[in-house]
């Protein structure tokens, strides 16, 4: 299949053909086992096909072990063995929150070229992952919606890859509970800016500093290192165009999660491994995610919301399909700072301003 038909290999991998080459080339020296007197070793070849397969369409182990004629406990022993090789090869280079002003500053100029959001550093947001309920855990992994789950969290830049995640949080999490427990969030407001933030600066035709931020939704709390929305009450027109704004910078994440599970629907149903081994598997997919986007940067692309000449919005191919769960927002209040209330205020005029505004955003917002 591989050598003959391209696009049935892609369809039964998820990969393209060059890029199952690299991957299997660098993880080869990983998973390869010698000979013995009483068993051949598997070919690595073998077990990455093994393991992408279940990626791609979830199927169990009995199936694959059919299909591949490998025993359903060797099929599971592949898996986690896999996904750590793939892991250890790749995680650092293609999952890797930016660390220098550099890093950061080209993120937010692809913000704001691409979404017209200027200083934003990247979008966040969390989704449920199925799960069978974890031995002896009671109530502990139960989402709000009844059933069993992980949560995965990502910070995603404006060309839909992931720049970090948390994988792992029970499903009994909020959103707002695990960005305050994180490091990213450490990061981000840390008072020795240990995450080299570009310094305050004025935005484009203007002369006022403004911090450089995340974007995320209101299950958020605000402050100067995360902008949210206004609420719908009571909007006044610049509140309304922040909104506007707002929404197309993070259409990115939501876009980015449903392409994700579009492609590895092995997130779309119920994984019954242990809680480890399924954090494993998510993080795989994340990394072949930022893999294709990095190496074939235009596959997929009729997957992702598209905007006409007209700004009319064309809805990405993932949208006609079973999509991951929102993490349950808890809206508390006077989670906000006042300052961060402030900055999104100004943004909010300043989005309204000749120097700051677009020409079709006022039709948008009709």
């Amino acid at each position: 299949m591989k050598t003959e038909d391209e696009k049935a290999f892609f369809n039964y991998t998820r990969l393209p053909r060059g890029l199952y080459d690299e991957v299997l080339r660098r993880v080869e020296g990983r998973i390869e086992k010698k000979d013995t007197w009483y068993r051949k070793s598997l070919p690595p070849g073998l077990k990455l096909s093994i393991t992408l397969r279940h990626l791609a369409c979830c199927d169990n182990y009995p199936s694959l072990s059919y299909n591949f004629r490998v025993a359903p406990n060797t099929i599971s022993l592949i898996i986690n063995e896999v996904c750590d090789a793939i892991k250890a090869e790749f995680a650092a280079e293609v999952i890797q929150c930016p660390t220098t002003t550099e890093e950061w500053t080209a993120i937010t100029e692809q913000f704001e070229k691409r979404w017209q959001f200027p200083h934003c550093c990247g979008a966040l947001d969390g989704k449920h992952v199925a799960v069978t309920c974890p031995w002896n855990t009671g109530s502990e992994y139960r989402n709000y919606k009844g059933f069993f789950s992980i949560v995965l969290m990502a910070l995603v830049d404006a060309d839909y890859k992931f720049l970090w995640i948390d994988v792992g949080s029970d499903g009994s999490s909020n959103d707002a509970s695990i960005y305050n427990g994180s490091e990213l969030k450490e990061g981000l407001e840390s008072p020795n800016n240990i995450f080299n933030l570009p310094e305050e600066k004025s935005l484009p035709g203007d002369d006022v500093p403004v911090p450089y931020y995340i974007v995320g939704d209101n299950a958020f709390g605000i402050n100067k290192s995360l902008m949210n929305p206004f609420l719908i009450r009571n909007m006044e027109n610049h509140d309304r165009i922040f909104n506007y704004r707002l929404s197309r910078a993070r259409r990115v994440v939501e876009n980015a999660f449903g392409i994700l599970a579009h492609k590895f629907r092995v997130l779309l149903r119920t994984m019954n491994q242990r809680p480890g081994t399924c954090r494993k598997i998510i993080t795989k997919c994340v990394i072949l995610h930022n893999l294709i986007r990095l190496r074939y940067p235009a596959t997929h692309n009729n997957m992702m919301d598209l905007e006409e000449q007209n700004l009319n919005v064309i809805p990405g191919a993932w949208r006609n399909d079973k999509v991951l769960l929102d993490v349950y927002h808890e809206r508390a209040r006077n989670t906000g700072t006042q300052e961060g209330r402030q900055i999104r205020r100004y943004l909010g005029h300043y989005f309204t301003s000749k120097a700051g505004s677009v020409p079709w955003q006022d039709k948008m917002i009709l």
